[in-house]
């Protein structure tokens, strides 16, 4: 066995996590949200994963508790990072960001295709996140998932 085949270790994980209603993105008031869809969203961060080295998984869900419930078994099925866009549930959902609190350390990043600081929008979830990308639209999801590539990767030696 070489020495980079020994050393080798298989990609990361990331799981990404779609609230409610944005499985309507592309349809749903692109005046705001745009018209990517999000096929095209999930196209997009598993092929910026690969390049990455990570695996992307994604799933949407209209549900509070099948997203708390795919975010608690992130936590133990080796998962290394989440991004989370949950919707309106950001805004409003204790639960959710109990969530997010309850599988730390696993780096969780809140992502929003808008400004919501700008709309005046609370932060539940976000403020029990890592860190938070919003306001670039569709690329807020390529965004985090670099930055979370770089948490992954681990801190850099120099400078």
């Amino acid at each position: 066995m070489t020495k980079a085949a020994r050393t080798a270790r298989p990609p990361l994980r990331v799981l990404v996590l779609h609230g409610p209603s944005l499985s309507r993105l592309g349809r749903r008031e692109p005046e705001l949200y745009g018209t990517t869809t999000l096929a095209a969203i999930d196209r997009a961060l598993r092929a910026q994963g690969k390049r990455d080295g990570l695996t992307v998984r994604c799933r949407q869900s209209n549900h509070e508790g099948v997203l708390i419930d795919s975010l608690l078994a992130a936590a133990d099925d080796g998962t290394g990072g989440v991004l989370l866009n949950a919707g309106a549930l950001a805004h409003t959902s204790l639960a959710l960001a109990d969530a997010v609190r309850a599988v730390a350390p696993l780096p969780v990043v809140e992502v929003h295709l808008t400004n919501t600081a700008a709309r005046d929008r609370p932060a539940l979830v976000g403020a029990a996140c890592r860190a938070r990308v919003e306001g670039f639209g569709a690329a807020s999801y390529l965004v985090a998932l670099r930055a979370l590539a770089e948490v992954l990767a681990g801190p850099k030696k120099g400078p």
